[in-house]
């Protein structure tokens, strides 16, 4: 079978989107550098015009497009798909473990389920290199292929995946959960789970937006690492996935610096994360450290850092720096409706909402909240977006498998 084939320059800030919905994706693809006039294309279209250098995908089928939307990848895949149905049991609200938990168990046992993702399958534990302590992976298990196994679970039961939809407005009325897609369609469901997790938090410094995708990311996708070989790197944050970013690509680049606010790793990462990091040569903890600023011309050159202790600084040079920091719930859609959340946007669920002003004056039900239900009856929340979950692959499948048996006993009230 022939494979889906992407040219590109390296560094451009186009092409990054594109090979990380690729890798998260599972999708086997053959990697083409169109840098130089002479090299790259191959052979279905070498006499292809491409005077800027712009990222063409070429299909398995043939098809090319120049510069493509990950939406038209996606289109081209077959995975951009409407509704089938009027209305349905269960809509689910973001492809990480716990709405990819959710989907599987509601499916099978006959819920009719819609799972609702607005990037790619997997959510931030797609990205990944490798999940070592889930249980059943003694060998360990990367984030996009863990997902993938359950996106086929999930399809073999019957969930309907919707993949790249955002939904700009969602409201509650006649026990029903009506949302509205930016692309048009309208979805209605009994019941509903957010499971739409959390984003990795920004430096707020100035030129931060202008190397996006130009040698600054969010999260550390194993997409990268090939185009790290023998390059000085810098990743700050000192959780798991920062530290399973710097192993993974330790084997690539020529040093890897993790840069971390504390004195130590053991407050924010996993014993054995923390007894790989040691062992490996080219992986340098910089602690009591802070970016402060970054420079260069067209990509990122080099990142100040400053230790928080002596006040000294410096500059280093690398092109590549990969934030994992404490990320922010993606519960925007909530704010103009009765779900409870706290002031960094987390949902609050079952006891947590008792003693709230805005839950005594919406809630309406004789019987109190179940644990993951949120502040409106039949919608719940499960996963990282929970306020005071556990941050773990392991807690996020099974909050999803627990909330559909509390999705359930809602419905079997209706």
């Amino acid at each position: 079978m022939n494979k889906l084939k992407l040219y590109g320059k390296p560094d451009s800030p186009e092409i990054y989107p594109i090979r990380d919905f690729l890798k998260r994706s599972v999708i086997d693809f053959e990697w083409f550098d169109i840098t130089h006039d002479d090299l790259g294309w191959g052979q279905g279209i070498t006499s292809f015009n491409n005077p800027d250098k712009q990222p063409v995908i070429e299909f398995p089928d043939g098809k090319v497009i120049v510069n493509p939307s990950l939406e038209q990848i996606a289109c081209n895949l077959g995975w951009i798909t409407e509704p089938k149905y009027a209305e349905y049991d269960l809509s689910i609200y973001g492809a990480g473990p716990a709405g990819l938990s959710a989907a599987v168990y509601a499916a099978s046992e006959g819920l009719k389920t819609i799972l609702i993702e607005r990037e790619a399958i997997g959510g931030q534990a797609g990205t990944s290199s490798l999940i070592e302590n889930y249980l059943g992976f003694p060998e360990g298990i990367s984030g996009a292929n863990l997902a993938e196994r359950a996106r086929q679970q999930a399809l073999k039961f019957g969930v309907e995946i919707l993949l790249l939809k955002e939904g700009i407005k969602g409201a509650f009325y006649d026990n029903r959960i009506h949302v509205d897609f930016a692309s048009g369609e309208k979805l209605v469901a009994k019941s509903n789970i957010c499971a739409t997790g959390v984003e990795y938090a920004r430096l707020n410094l100035p030129d931060e937006d202008r190397f996006f995708h130009k040698g600054v990311y969010y999260g550390a996708g194993a997409s990268e690492a090939f185009f790290c070989q023998d390059k000085d790197l810098y990743i700050v944050g000192g959780g798991n996935s920062a530290g399973q970013a710097a192993t993974y690509f330790s084997g690539f680049a020529k040093r890897v610096f993790m840069v971390i606010r504390k004195g130590n790793l053991a407050d924010t990462l996993s014993e054995y994360l923390i007894q790989r990091i040691a062992s490996i040569k080219n992986i340098n903890v910089l602690y009591y450290a802070e970016v402060v600023a970054l420079e260069g011309d067209d990509y990122l050159e080099r990142i100040k850092i400053v230790n928080s202790q002596d006040g000294t600084e410096a500059w280093h040079n690398t092109s590549k720096l990969f934030i994992c920091i404490g990320g922010k719930p993606n519960t925007e859609w909530a704010v103009e409706t009765a779900i409870c959340r706290d002031r960094n946007g987390y949902l609050y669920t079952g006891n947590d909402l008792l003693s709230l002003d805005q839950y005594k004056m919406c809630w309406e039900l004789e019987r109190p909240p179940y644990h993951l239900e949120t502040s409106v009856p039949g919608s719940f929340a499960a996963g990282d977006v929970r306020f005071n979950s556990v941050k773990r692959v392991a807690s996020a499948v099974g909050e999803g498998a627990m909330a559909v048996t509390q999705v359930h006993q809602y419905l079997s009230k209706l």
